[in-house]
């Protein structure tokens, strides 16, 4: 049968699909427009399923807050390199995703997959449609989703980083200012208090090693120890780390200050603890121009 120009346009505008792949689907679809759809969809998911396997650890994080400040969603999208991550497609994905997930209170991958998105597609039918489209493995790496009777800060490092903040007490302005001190002095927990215990007797045992070797007594040595806890605490505690926008105080000093308590807060990296593959810009134009070619 003989396949048009035309109509290869239309199934591709209708799938994303490249060209030849449209005129092979068609032609083994004797033409018929739905049959051909379904070629593509059914070969693309063995396209997508292959890549797969292949590290994802550039992409971007996205955050949406609703109008009261009291529900949040943050996500991390992943894509193989930067350039797909500034890709028109990438990005309405991602728009698309975050949008549904504040919708839907989504809070983990696993849920936010199964959510109907568009034309009785899932979230995950419509990712391994991109994989296709775009040639690259895409991979909605992880959701949080955060409520709260006060106030949700929300911040964005450009596209890299991420941090949801929910505060009791205080407002917007301050929740907002907690999120930036969060990206970017990355504490482990809210108060000292939250420590694990074990990872303290390690850091203890440590410690204590050091200080006796300089020959100091045990009671002295016993300060030493204490002290450098204390101030081991301060560094991965919210609460007491220096605020980035006034050092002079403490993170605690300044919620004190303004009546305010930080209920929970959410730090995304992108990327974080991805194993990535080193490649130079001119490899990784070569590989998207090869993509597109297949």
């Amino acid at each position: 049968m003989n396949i048009t120009a035309a109509q290869v346009k239309e199934l591709r505008q209708a799938t994303g699909c490249g060209m030849m792949d449209c005129k092979k689907a068609l032609a083994e679809a004797d033409g018929d427009m739905e049959k051909a759809s379904d070629i593509l969809r059914t070969k693309g998911m063995a396209k997508a399923a292959k890549k797969a396997g292949r590290i994802a650890a550039e992409g971007v994080i996205a955050l949406r807050k609703t109008t009261d400040n009291k529900q949040a969603v943050m996500l991390e999208v992943n894509s193989e390199t930067d350039f797909v991550a500034r890709d028109e497609n990438f990005l309405q994905f991602v728009d698309m995703v975050v949008t549904k997930a504040l919708d839907e209170k989504a809070d983990n991958v696993e849920t936010l997959s199964n959510i109907i998105i568009e034309a009785d597609k899932t979230i995950e039918q419509v990712r391994q449609e991109l994989i296709v489209k775009i040639g690259e493995n895409i991979n909605l790496r992880r959701a949080v989703f955060i409520s709260t009777e006060g106030v949700i800060g929300a911040y964005l490092h450009g596209t890299r980083i991420g941090v949801l903040v929910a505060l009791k007490g205080g407002d917007v302005a301050l929740a907002k200012d907690i999120a930036m001190h969060v990206a970017a002095a990355k504490p482990l927990i809210v108060t000292p208090e939250q420590a694990d215990q074990e990872m303290l007797t390690r850091e203890k045992e440590i410690y204590h090693a050091q200080a006796l070797e300089t020959g100091k007594p045990e009671h002295i040595v016993e300060k030493i120890v204490a002290g450098r806890i204390k101030k081991y605490l301060d560094e991965i505690s919210l609460q007491g780390q220096p605020f980035v926008k006034n050092p002079d105080i403490s993170v605690g000093q300044l919620l004190k200050e303004k009546n305010a308590q930080v209920e929970a807060f959410i730090r995304f990296e992108l990327g974080e603890g991805i194993e990535k593959k080193e490649e130079d810009f001119a490899a990784e134009v070569k590989a998207q121009v090869e993509a597109t070619t297949k």
